[in-house]
């Protein structure tokens, strides 16, 4: 996706401005348009709650054709049919498009429960989430009323616009919309830094398969050259950091039984904070471990 200087943005005609921004929220142009003519911006934080400003500041009946013009979540005729690229690629980065029979199944009856009851499709912010967490917070929305659940889409509306306008407009400032997830290896046996060991990070499913989402090797400083994940919300949900130290202590010559007591060690977490920071390092000897969550 090409992206564009806020400077540009500012200066740039009303339609080429509209153009530019139109599908920040899903098929609703006439937010761009309300949010055109109060430029110029000092920065993308202005410009989104210039964004916000117009979504809260509308009509309920504006505020519900907005709503319903968001799709289901894993709907497969939907999907058929053809979703936006903006929507695909959230929907895909929960792992909505591989999902098992029995979770397709899950996300079924939810949608149709949660329609039978509000009358509108469930929207979340699908970047915040892995598939389990939103199954989750589909039960818990459930137990809410009908006010509640519409201004919690509005309020998930913003943030998947905030998403989107952090991957098209290019500012001097930030939007906060960004986690990060590290971690580092300490050698408790020798007090320093494990250097070489393999290290992977595992989304962890209920209904279907966990998946390896990212494998890195510790370098001189225990640590992996970049976050396990960055430049992104880290995505709600259980996972599993796995560590093979057992080769490592063996280039070392350390005397290890046979097999070794500790080979690959796992480290289950969970996140609850999708613009935190999460740092979950190991302290390790061939006999023990113990982690914490760092900063």
């Amino acid at each position: 996706m090409s992206r564009i200087a806020l400077s540009d943005l500012n200066v740039a005609g009303f339609d080429d401005f509209v153009a530019v921004l139109e599908n920040v929220v899903e098929y609703s142009p006439w937010i761009a348009q309300q949010a055109a003519a109060r430029r110029p911006f000092a920065g993308i934080n202005p410009l989104l709650d210039a964004i916000k400003a117009a979504i809260a500041s509308a009509e309920p009946a504006e505020q519900l054709a907005l709503i319903r013009a968001h799709p289901d979540l894993a709907n497969k005729a939907q999907r058929a049919a053809g979703l936006t690229l903006d929507s695909s690629a959230e929907q895909n980065s929960a792992g909505l498009d591989r999902l098992s029979d029995a979770e397709y199944a899950a996300f079924e009856r939810a949608n149709k429960a949660y329609r039978e009851k509000f009358g509108i499709p469930y929207i979340v912010c699908a970047r915040r989430h892995t598939k389990d967490s939103i199954l989750r917070d589909f039960d818990a929305r459930l137990q809410n009323i009908a006010k509640t659940e519409t201004r919690r889409a509005l309020e998930e509306i913003s943030r998947i616009a905030a998403l989107r306008l952090d991957q098209l407009v290019v500012a001097d400032d930030k939007l906060k919309v960004h986690g990060r997830l590290s971690t580092h290896v300490l050698d408790n046996y020798t007090g320093r830094p494990a250097t070489g060991i393999p290290v992977e990070l595992v989304e962890l499913a209920a209904l279907g398969e966990s998946r390896v989402i990212a494998r890195a090797v510790t370098n001189a400083d225990g640590r992996t050259d970049q976050p396990l994940i960055g430049g992104r919300p880290l995505p709600i949900g259980r996972y599993e950091l796995r560590f093979s130290v057992a080769r490592y202590y063996a280039e070392r010559n350390v005397q290890l039984p046979d097999p070794p007591f500790l080979d690959e060690i796992p480290l289950r977490f969970a996140i609850s904070e999708a613009e935190g920071h999460y740092h979950v390092p190991l302290l390790v000897t061939p006999w023990s471990y113990s982690t914490y969550r760092g900063s």
